[in-house]
């Protein structure tokens, strides 16, 4: 083919230039280039480089526009809206965008008002995980279904309302002034479908963002390649499959003595709830289990929990020193130190000691994901969306920001929220609310809702803390602040008002049966070691 060699020389014009700058080649130029793109089986590397392909339509076959990289808006001005998606016209009801699926988006969808809205949920899962039971998955207490609940039941106009929908995809941008979210279609492990990327946008009259946060590392060395995150139902998996797999390898005939105690040691980063949760339930299954079934390793299994201060540092000082007493005696190792570098097979702390390990667990906190960080909005403290009293971004029209992803921005004057459950479910509901009165009141469309009052301002109450340290014991803490003064408990009695909280906060009966049928067979017959 004649033009070959023409393609062939401009693409080593690009490479010496490295750049390529489509409207500088000629129409013919252009048409030839482009056929021999789709022609070759295999691009040469640095042609990847520098052109790429969007899928326009996320149905059905889709036209392919070559774009240039790290040209943003080149890539979003060819990026069309889902069929359906457009838009709204007038007489169609109006279109609330929902960015994630946490206690704080699930609980926004949970109380609109669909006669009202059409709802259009974009999230990288289909689910919302009851993260205070999590920890309990890991060691078999609770199977992996009862934590997770469908979006679909959550809000039924998902999967019935023919202008409803659930898109699995991740967000890339917002174009407050075009009402516009840009995103992309995403696989297994989040990974964008097909070779180049599905993009898609969707237009709103209302958008909430609520998409959470990401685990903070602080920037240390290894901690993403080597460590396991406690913040999804996939975690929990990883968890349970790398615990059982290191027990089964260390009855292998013949494996070092050294090299048996470090496959058994687990190590917990972080004195948190979520950590010491998770150090009570592995405990619980060392001491119940592991002994009875693995009876050749049980002297070699043991847990190390790992904190730079106070393990429980929000919890009342008699419950902290509870807790540090009851964890001790069930054979958690308490270190208080820094981890300065996390290696395959051990981490080492700023005062140079080495801790090796077979299973590292990391749960020291939250911070701002690099999505949220992108966005042109203004910012609260730790780079979280800055929000109003009513939840509104400042100097943006129809965007709100709720849960671990927005925090009140300074000249409010109100103390920052703090990164939990019942912070985010509570700012969902608020918000449904609101927007279910906006609605009424006229104010649901684009641009509608400046001139309208928005009532009353959000305002957090904090109804207190719980949390199991294992074997049957529990603290509740239901003082307002660290400062204030209120009940505080520990043990027994504390462990059955945790457990009875929690299966009422359940979203739905059937996960509520799912938890309670798992915790009496579990009592029964103990937990289930297969490694599936």
């Amino acid at each position: 083919m004649a033009w070959l060699p023409l393609s062939r020389r401009i693409l080593q014009s690009a490479r010496s230039a490295r750049v390529l700058s489509v409207s500088c080649i000629s129409e013919s130029a252009k048409t030839n280039l482009w056929t021999y793109t789709r022609t070759e089986s295999r691009l040469n590397s640095n042609l990847s480089r520098w052109i790429s392909t969007s899928q326009q339509s996320y149905y059905g076959s889709a036209e392919r526009v070559p774009v240039v990289e790290n040209r943003e808006s080149d890539v979003q001005d060819k990026v069309e809206c889902l069929p359906g998606l457009e838009p709204t016209k007038p007489g169609e009801k109006a279109r609330v965008v929902v960015i994630g699926t946490g206690w704080a988006g699930c609980r926004l969808m949970k109380g609109l008002n669909t006669n009202l809205y059409d709802v259009v949920c974009i999230s990288l899962r289909n689910h919302m995980v009851f993260t205070p039971l999590l920890a309990s998955t890991c060691v078999g207490t609770l199977e992996f279904r009862s934590v997770a609940e469908p979006v679909s039941r959550i809000q039924p106009a998902l999967s019935k309302s023919p202008n409803s929908y659930f898109l699995l995809g991740k967000c890339t941008n917002v174009d407050a002034q075009k009402h516009e979210v840009y995103c992309e279609a995403v696989g297994d492990n989040n990974v964008s479908t097909s070779q180049q990327n599905w993009r898609f946008k969707v237009a709103y009259d209302k958008l909430v963002i609520a998409s959470g946060a990401d685990a903070l590392t602080f920037g240390i060395h290894g901690v993403k390649e080597h460590a396991i995150f406690l913040r999804e139902v996939h975690h929990a998996q990883e968890i349970r499959r790398k615990l059982l797999l290191n027990l089964m390898l260390s009855e292998v005939p013949g494996i070092l003595e050294e090299e048996k105690s470090r496959l058994l040691h687990c190590v917990v980063v972080g004195g948190g709830p979520t950590g010491v949760e998770f150090s009570g339930e592995l405990s619980d299954f060392i001491k119940r289990d592991v002994y009875y079934r693995y009876a050749h390793v049980k002297n070699y299994i043991h847990v190390t929990l790992i904190e730079a201060n106070e393990i429980l540092s929000s919890f009342d000082v008699g419950l902290r020193e509870y807790a540090t007493r009851h964890l001790t005696k069930a054979g958690v190792r308490l270190v208080r130190g820094v981890v300065k570098d996390v290696q395959p097979e051990k981490l080492i702390l700023t005062d140079g000691s080495e801790v090796p390990y077979g299973l590292l667990v990391w749960s020291t906190g939250v911070g701002a994901s690099p999505f949220i960080k992108s966005l042109n909005f203004p910012k609260s403290l730790g780079g979280r969306i800055g929000v109003d009293e009513w939840l509104r971004v400042p100097s943006t029209e129809d965007v709100f920001a709720i849960g671990d992803c927005a925090g009140f921005v300074e000249s409010t004057g109100k103390p920052p929220l703090p990164a939990l459950a019942q912070v985010a479910e509570r700012e969902g509901k608020y918000l449904a609310d609101l927007m279910n009165r906006l609605a009424k009141m006229g104010g649901g469309k684009a641009g509608s809702s400046p001139d309208k009052d928005f009532g009353e301002q959000f305002v957090y109450k904090h109804f207190g803390s719980m949390a199991s340290v294992g074997r049957y014991k529990a603290l509740v803490d239901l003082r307002q602040s660290k400062e204030a003064k209120g009940v505080s408990m520990a043990g027994f009695v504390s462990w059955i008002i945790w457990r009875s909280a929690y299966l009422t906060r359940v979203l739905s009966w059937r996960n509520r049966f799912y938890v309670a049928v798992n915790w009496a067979t579990t009592f029964v017959f103990g937990r289930d070691i297969t490694r599936i």
